[in-house]
Order: C-alpha cells, then structure tokens, then sequence
C-alpha cells in the first residue's frame, strides 16, 4: 500500500509539473513565431503549431488517465473487500463505490477537456 501511495504520489506530482510548464510551451511558440515575423520570413503553418502542443497535452491526458485507472482499481479493490466483510451492507457500498468510480471519471474527461483547449486555442 506504501508502495502505491508513493507511485499516486508521484504521479501527481508529474501532471501538476507538466500541467504548470505548458504555458512554456506555448511562449516558446509565441516568441518563435515573433522571431520569424521580424526576420520576414514565412512563419510556420498551423500543423506544425499544434504539433509542439500536442505532447504535453497526451502527456497530461495519458497521465491522468494512469491515475484515474489506480485510483478506480483501489477503489474498486477496498469497495469488493469491504462487501465480502459485510455482505449485507452491499447494496450501500455497491452504489457509494458507484458515485466514486463517476467522480474519477469526470476528472480524467476535464483532462481530456483541457488538453483539447491546449491543442486548438492556445
């Protein structure tokens, strides 16, 4: 269990690194495109734009979703743990278990949300 909470841990830690460091990203295109206007010469087309955006925003999507997939397996594991302890109770922790799957799966479809944001508007 140690050995998981320090893996949620550090993978935490990596989306809220990356999350921070895409406005990096997006400045360094900013001052490129700056560079190129002032040496008239032809910017760069928007694909390639997109392209330089495209890896932070698959490297928070992919890793919110290892964390999403740890959380729901934890839960899933603790929820099944305690039904088999209290068989009776199971309707309850079945349907508790149910409300904390959803929530985990709403932030792992904000990531996607803002990764999608960092693609096609910054």
């Amino acid at each position: 269990m140690k050995k998981l909470s320090k893996i949620l841990a550090l993978t935490l830690a990596l989306v809220l690194v990356l999350a921070l460091s895409l406005p990096v990203f997006a400045a360094d295109e900013a001052s490129a495109a700056e560079t190129a206007e002032s040496a008239e010469t032809e910017t760069e087309p928007a694909a390639e734009g997109a392209g330089s955006k495209a890896w932070p925003a698959a490297i928070l999507v992919g890793a919110v979703a290892a964390a999403g997939a740890v959380s729901m397996a934890v839960a899933i594991s603790k929820s099944t743990d305690s039904m088999a302890r209290q068989p009776e109770i199971a309707d309850k922790i079945n349907s508790s278990m149910m409300l904390g799957l959803v929530f985990i799966e709403t932030v792992a479809i904000y990531a996607l949300i803002v990764a999608i944001l960092i693609i096609f508007v910054l």
